[in-house]
């Protein structure tokens, strides 16, 4: 880690700027980038979002980080670890979590971006096991934990910030364990 932030070969996962602020509320604005949470975000909502996002990861020097394409687009979205806030019977974990603008979709990117920070969680901080979930529907971000080797836990459960009754509530857990990260992995994999 170097200054709070990841290399990859394509990608950097640094801290948040404030120039992040107006295509972050734009991503939080897309209703198919948003289409697996609850609501959309207005511009403030999205801002206070970030400022919390950028103080975590100030404070602990990890979390979620801003994702930036080398010699491409500045920011494309958030890619990092945090530790959820609500009780489950999972809990405490770490999470590993995303969030690209749909203009960044189908090229890797979160893949490629998700492994390096498992790598950190699993070198750095020494996490013996790093989670992800999402609502049942949401086959694409599905597809990029199986991708970084995450693996379905069988431990369905009920997100206890999603209203009852809303199609989102249902959420699929997946885990990966240190001792099945590879010590040796490309991160240039897509």
């Amino acid at each position: 880690m170097l200054n709070n932030s990841l290399q990859t070969p394509r990608l950097l996962l640094r801290p948040w700027r404030d120039s992040d602020l107006a295509p972050y509320a734009a991503l939080n604005a897309d209703p198919e980038v948003m289409r697996h949470f609850p609501a959309l975000l207005s511009r403030e909502e999205s801002a206070a979002q970030a400022a919390r996002i950028r103080a975590k990861l100030d404070a602990q020097g990890w979390g979620l980080w801003a994702v930036e394409v080398k010699g491409g687009p500045a920011f494309i979205g958030f890619v990092g670890l945090a530790v959820p806030g609500f009780e489950a019977s999972f809990m405490p974990a770490t999470e590993i979590g995303w969030r690209l603008a749909r203009s960044a979709w189908g090229q890797g990117y979160a893949s490629e971006a998700a492994r390096a920070a498992l790598g950190f969680g699993f070198a750095q901080l020494g996490l013996e096991a790093i989670v992800s979930f999402t609502a049942v529907g949401n086959l694409r971000s599905r597809a990029v934990m199986e991708r970084i080797g995450l693996q379905n836990s069988g431990q369905d459960f009920d997100h206890p910030r999603v209203p009852a009754g809303s199609p989102l509530r249902r959420q699929v857990l997946y885990r990966l364990n240190r001792s099945a990260w590879p010590s040796e992995v490309s991160l240039a994999r897509p």
